[in-house]
């Protein structure tokens, strides 16, 4: 109880409620208030301000996306447990669900090379724009933004990390368990509540893309980008599909030219490559102007 004069008791008991109330809370300080749906707008627009005052702060000039399959493990991991399930199938060579499994690990074996490749071209684009951090007075251009999760979004992390760079890591609230991986600068490491607003900071500074193979969420990705360079919003921004057989058997964009759907044209908005080292001289090339 806070004492203010000689009031009564009930005067000072209603007092006390008057300071305890919800209403005499000032407004940013009311967390039930900003997590009510009237105030989804004002919480839209701190998911756009938040990350972008850090990031201006922290000097990023323009950033380079990766996306690609959350499942996707380093070989060393994904080797390990294809010798577990085997191991596991030894003793029970008649089960199904173990045969199953032990292919399925198969095919992570298979599919961590591309854990490798996005980890190179991380290395290879972060010493890029982040080599010469005195004669940049602390900006850096061509930083790597990911998802902030597993998979290909660690290799890519991981990779900048190794080479003693930074990296953006956009992480996304989401009904099961996901937390950072631990390559991402933790000063550039962001949570999100919209997907929308998440795309919108992918994008916002971005001056290059590359997709390695994924499951829907990098899809969802590649078309949106696709549709923004078609419209014109990206200008001439890369995208480099890494992995061109995948890309080939999963999406046919060439029947697409061919049923006039998209133009001919459109077809050129997208770059097949099969090294780090080649990926990223194609997307260098493109964004000579923006840094050499």
């Amino acid at each position: 109880m806070t004492q203010f004069a000689n009031y009564s008791k009930p005067e000072q008991t209603n007092l006390d409620a008057i300071l305890k109330s919800t209403t005499y809370k000032i407004a940013h300080e009311d967390p039930e208030l900003l997590n009510s749906s009237a105030m989804r707008g004002v919480r839209m627009l701190l998911e756009i301000t938040k990350p972008d005052l850090h990031l201006q702060t922290a000097g990023i000039e323009s950033t380079i996306i990766v996306f690609g399959g959350a499942r996707i493990i380093d070989r060393e991991t994904a080797t390990q447990r294809l010798k577990e399930a085997e191991q596991h199938l030894s003793k029970d060579p008649g089960s199904s669900s173990l045969k199953r499994q032990v292919i399925h690990h198969q095919q992570l074996v298979e599919l961590s090379r591309f854990y490798d490749s996005a980890r190179e071209f991380a290395r290879l684009a972060s010493q890029h724009g982040q080599g010469n951090k005195e004669k940049d007075h602390g900006c850096s251009s061509h930083v790597i933004v990911t998802g902030g999760g597993p998979g290909i979004m660690e290799a890519a992390n991981r990779g900048a990390f190794e080479a003693g760079c930074r990296s953006i890591g956009l992480n996304i609230s989401l009904p099961f368990e996901q937390h950072p991986n631990p390559y991402i600068t933790p000063d550039l490491c962001f949570n999100f509540n919209y997907f929308s607003l998440r795309k919108f900071h992918f994008v916002m500074r971005s001056i290059g893309a590359i997709l390695f193979p994924g499951g829907f969420g990098t899809l969802d990705e590649l078309f949106e980008l696709l549709t923004l360079r078609q419209v014109g919003t990206k200008g001439s921004m890369p995208i480099v599909l890494f992995g061109k057989d995948f890309w080939k058997r999963l999406v046919d964009f060439e029947y697409l030219a061919e049923t006039g759907l998209i133009s001919g044209d459109d077809l050129k908005l997208i770059h097949f490559s099969d090294t780090p080292e080649e990926a990223w001289d194609y997307i260098r090339s493109h964004t000579a102007s923006t840094r050499q």
